[in-house]
């Protein structure tokens, strides 16, 4: 695992935890506001390819946007950056996350009546250094539900990116680029009947702590 801020331009698997174990969800309303918070504050700086939310944890596997990237995201989003006054600075993406997680805790504990650190710091991010590995990762973050016992079949978990990527439904999920990765639909849901590649996913494991 490294520390180091992420970088503009890159692969990266992303997970937290509870602080000392707790659940970061207590409710099931607590998963989609998590995903609606993290779409206004990740999507900006970053695609998504695959997530899953576990009562005290969850993984990601993201690309982070380059600098130019993000300046025309936002032109996409609120026009030519030119017509709208400042010139555009592009935001850190670890800064990004921090954000994220902050304005969850803050509403979390203001609605629990809890007080103090939710998540634990820092949040764990691997660079990821193939398209093997990017592909091994997917499966994994979709096999999570079931390897800690939440459900018999992580096909049956509804807060992972698995039933999205299968989907017809509009997604902010990066669905063309994954689905192409794996050659089709057919080829994603064959990869995914087995688990994944032990030796590969090794480096993983050692911080999966749940």
């Amino acid at each position: 695992m490294t520390n180091e801020p992420l970088q503009y331009g890159r692969l990266y698997h992303i997970y937290n935890r509870g602080n000392n174990g707790e659940n970061l969800f207590v409710q099931q309303r607590n998963y989609p506001y998590f995903l609606q918070l993290y779409a206004n504050h990740i999507q900006p700086v970053a695609e998504t390819y695959a997530y899953c939310l576990l009562p005290n944890h969850f993984h990601l596997a993201i690309r982070t946007y380059t600098e130019e990237e993000q300046e025309a995201y936002r032109a996409a989003q609120i026009g030519p950056i030119s017509k709208i006054g400042p010139i555009f600075k592009p935001q850190n993406p670890s800064r990004a996350f921090n954000n994220l997680f902050i304005a969850y805790a803050r509403a979390f504990n203001k609605a629990t009546g809890r007080t103090g650190v939710l998540f634990e710091t820092p949040f764990g991010r691997k660079p990821i250094e193939s398209q093997r590995y990017l592909l091994t990762l997917i499966t994994y973050i979709h096999h999570n539900p079931q390897k800690h016992g939440f459900v018999a079949d992580f096909r049956e978990w509804p807060w992972s990116s698995y039933g999205a990527v299968l989907s017809s439904k509009p997604t902010k999920l990066n669905r063309a680029d994954v689905l192409d990765w794996y050659n089709g639909r057919a080829a994603f849901i064959a990869a995914h009947e087995a688990e994944p590649d032990a030796h590969l996913i090794g480096p993983l494991l050692l911080d999966d702590w749940w």
